[in-house]
């Protein structure tokens, strides 16, 4: 190493690095704050909007003058005031020259600046640009004084510190920025609403957000949109931080065909169209979104027309509600109203923005009186001179011909008149032509002029609300001038969606298996026949499985299942998975989250749940009504419908309406029928009344509620049964013993179930070793009620008919049906007993005795 690259240990400074880091970093990031990404609350611009404003100006490019080329405004500026590149003062020019990111632009542009949907502007030697009348208007009185010049960047010139701003840009134009450790994002507002609520402050300072909010209700984005609720805007407004969430415009157009349209106009703020168009491509591709037959982008310069052609039959409304979900149409805007305060950072309610611009336009006017003060005052100074030398006009005409120069000349008058050098001046550079009588009265008449013009100066720097007017007029002059109709609409309040939001409401079939298994189908899937038709396979089931109900239901309403445990559980009709006929469905234990070991004993669809009470059953006896609504908010982990005692289970769950008979029967061939109002309403968690007595070895086995017109099907466990009028069965006390429902005997057994039939329904019995039987109810012959029944299947020794349901008719002929091999002759034969002997009746004690 040669002795020119020794270094003295002298030159080198020991210095803490973690210190040096961060006070480095801390300069980095306030020069970032402060000179390039924040604007400056006063006048809403950053320094590089700033810079291009004067670069314009000193340009004469005023809203009247011609366009200049964009690479001329580019290279003064950075020359003069900006020296950044290039490239991002003309990106800086081209925002505020873009009517989709400036709600009133600040540059008047020619060419190509860009388009909403992402298209990039020329490059800088093809665009042309001046100012825009807001930009000249914020530029107004900058030659009066009105605000502070500081050096440039290389100390050849001077740049103001602030823009005089009459126009209120960052209240009107508001700002985007990102900054080291903070942004900016204040949002565009209405001018309009903007000076009636400066307005409003300057005529009562003490004025709430809630009272500046009834003249500025909100945001108004230059691309529209929809601003959805208020709570987000009062928020950012009072804190000067919030959500706000921001729509698309849309509506439905139908064709002559009958196909519908989404029809967008106006999308949220700083998105673009084409991103928009690529992302639900890519959700209709993926098979997030179904219905959809074609995306076309049709806007042109009048506006946005962002089309999504729908398939025949689609419901708008849902596909609408996916697309606001899924995509960018329905966006958030959050709201930072950061700007610099006496060049610091400082986030700002709404009140403060407008009273830190009321506080600028202050100083502004008054500076600009001060002003204009002394120059009309100097004028008037001269003024008052040149009189004094018209009413002397002979002897000023001798003293200058008899002196030998102009200096002289200034002096002598100055002594002769007792005048001031600039009077005198003043009096030497007057031309002849002001010696006229017609000159001399316009002298006289502008020297008054003059002193009233200093008279209302003076006025305004006297009295603070003679300033305020002159704020004022600058308002109303603003709000004339550029006043417009509100773009973006602001509606009620919209929370997260629900699946109902999602899904196209319709009518379904639901099907449930005796197994346990559920389903749902297109109504359409079931095609109409005539009378004697072969039918349609409706679902392939398990081995020994059938169906055990089948109803039509609004893909909104809700299923209930109840229990043996007393817990129910509901079930959207939209959450059942949709199969194929074929199919035999899903497990509803798999749907639901359910206790172990609990099983289903009854389920419930509702579509309505203000209508009806809902009864439920217990082995033990007891019967407890609860109104439909009690259970109308569900929670995904189910709820306790009844509670139940230790020993005890729910078996039956009936829906109820006014005016019906209840009909609770026992294992040992009791019946008791008592009016639905006899029980009243109580408590979810409410453990019921005594609905019948029991004896020791006695159990409820089932319950009904219909009309007297129907039949109430009892079975037996040895295969006999018998089908008996509900009005046979006489109204008793709820409580009671009841009347002999079936005899029971060793020939016929205990009662297994009881079911509310007519003549259309049809029957599954199951025995304890699996066999099954399918019998239509109209070949079960209506018989007396104190009787054994008849044999309905032939039951081998040792086993025994553990279950009865409905199940579904088939139309005759159809595929995929049960057994139906009952022999006619045996459902028809005579009952083995007829004997019409009631068993003992108890009544209940008096008054209503709880369970």
């Amino acid at each position: 190493m040669g002795k020119d690259q020794l270094v003295s240990r002298e030159s080198y400074k020991d210095l803490d690095l973690t210190s040096e880091m961060r006070d480095s970093y801390l300069l980095y990031a306030m020069s970032v704050i402060v000179s390039r990404a924040l604007p400056d609350v006063r006048d809403g611009m950053k320094p590089v909007q700033r810079r291009i404003m004067a670069a314009m100006e000193d340009l004469n490019l005023g809203p009247r003058s011609k366009r200049l080329k964009s690479a001329r405004i580019v290279g003064d500026t950075m020359g003069r005031y900006h020296p950044h590149g290039d490239s991002s003062i003309y990106m800086a020019m081209v925002r505020m020259a873009q009517p989709f990111t400036m709600r009133y632009p600040l540059v008047s542009g020619q060419g190509n600046f860009g388009s909403i949907d992402g298209d990039p502007p020329a490059a800088m030697r093809y665009t042309e640009a001046r100012m825009a009348p807001p930009a000249a208007d914020m530029l107004e009185d900058m030659d009066k004084k009105t605000v502070d010049f500081r050096p440039n960047y290389d100390d050849t010139r001077v740049e103001p510190v602030v823009l005089p701003g009459k126009f209120p840009n960052m209240l009107c134009n508001g700002s985007l920025g990102i900054a080291v450790g903070m942004a900016t994002s204040f949002p565009p507002h209405n001018v309009r609403e903007v000076c009636d609520a400066i307005v409003k402050v300057l005529d009562h300072p003490e004025t709430t957000t809630a009272e500046i909010m009834k003249v500025l209700p909100g945001p108004d984005f230059p691309t529209g949109g929809i601003i959805c609720g208020r709570k987000g805007i009062r928020e950012a407004y009072e804190t000067g931080r919030g959500r706000l969430v921001v729509r698309a415009k849309a509506h439905v157009e139908t064709a002559k065909s009958g196909k519908q349209s989404i029809v967008f106009t106006e999308i949220p703020y700083g998105l673009n169209r084409d991103r928009i168009l690529e992302r639900i491509a890519e959700l209709v591709k993926e098979g997030q979104i179904q219905g959809v037959a074609d995306l076309r982008n049709e806007s042109d310069r009048n506006g946005s027309r962002l089309v999504v052609e729908l398939k025949k039959g689609e419901d708008a409304d849902v596909l609408l509600n996916l697309l606001y979900k899924n995509t960018s149409l329905q966006d958030t805007f959050q709201v930072m109203m950061i700007a610099l305060v006496n060049g610091q950072p400082k986030c700002l309610p709404i009140k403060e923005s407008i009273q830190e611009y009321i506080k600028h336009r202050r100083e502004v006017i008054t500076r600009r009186t001060r002003f204009l003060l002394e120059q009309a005052e100097a004028k008037a100074h001269v003024l008052q001179g040149l009189i004094i030398a018209l009413d002397n006009i002979d002897r000023v005409i001798e003293i200058i011909r008899a002196s030998k120069d102009a200096e002289i000349a200034r002096n002598r008058l100055m002594k002769a008149f007792g005048l001031s050098e600039i009077q005198a001046q003043a009096i030497l550079d007057m031309r002849l032509q002001r010696l006229t009588g017609l000159e001399r009265d316009k002298v006289r008449q502008e020297l008054e002029e003059t002193l009233e013009k200093i008279r209302g100066y003076k006025a305004i720097l006297s009295d603070d609300s003679l300033l305020l007017d002159v704020i004022r007029e600058d308002l109303y002059e603003i709000k004339e001038k550029y006043g417009d109709e509100r773009r973006t609409q602001i509606a009620d309040e919209v929370g997260d969606f629900a699946m109902e939001d999602l899904i196209a409401e319709e009518n379904v079939t639901v099907t449930i298996s005796h197994e346990g298994y559920i389903k749902r189908q297109p109504v359409a899937s079931f095609r109409r026949q005539g009378r004697g038709g072969k039918g349609v396979t409706g679902a392939r089931q398990k081995e020994g499985d059938l169906v055990a109900s089948l109803f039509v239901a609004s893909t909104h309403d809700y299923i209930m299942f109840f229990t043996d445990k007393g817990r129910v559980y509901w079930l959207k009709v939209f959450d059942i998975p949709e199969m194929g006929r074929m199919s035999r469905g899903r497990a509803i234990v798999n749907l639901i989250e359910a206790v172990k070991d609990e099983k289903i004993t009854a389920t419930i669809p509702v579509r309505d749940f203000t209508k009806g009470d809902l009864f439920m059953f217990t082995e033990r006896g007891v019967v407890k009504r609860t109104s439909l609504e009690a259970y109308s908010r569900p929670k995904k982990g189910g709820i306790i419908a009844v509670k139940l005692d230790e020993d005890d289970r729910l078996i039956a769950v009936r829906l109820v309406f006014p005016n019906q008979s209840v009909v609770v029967a026992t294992r040992k061939g009791q019946a008791v029928r008592f009016p639905e109002a006899t029980v009243r309403a109580m408590g979810r968690d409410a453990r019921g009344v005594r609905a019948v007595k029991l004896r020791d070895d006695d159990r409820v086995v089932g319950a009904v509620a219909g009309a007297e017109d129907m039949t109430l099907l009892t079975v037996c466990e040895n295969g006999m049964g018998k089908r008996t009028p509900i009005g046979e069965y006489r109204e008793t006390n709820r409580g009671g013993l009841g009347v002999i429902n079936i005899r029971v005997t060793e020939k016929n057994g205990d009662v297994v179930g009881v079911l509310d039939v007519i003549d259309e329904d049809e029957l599954i019995l199951m025995t304890q070793q699996g066999m099954t039987i399918r019998l239509p109810v109209k070949s079960v012959r209506v018989i007396g009620r104190a009787t054994q029944g008849v044999k309905l299947i032939k039951v081998e020794e040792g086993d025994k008919v553990v279950s009865v349901a409905r199940v579904e008719p088939e139309e005759e002929g159809a595929e995929g049906g049960a057994e139906q091999a009952a022999p006619e002759a045996a459902a028809q034969a005579e009952p083995e007993t007829a004997e019409e002997d009631e068993a003992p009746e108890e009544e209940p004690p008096s008054g209503e005795e709880e369970a």
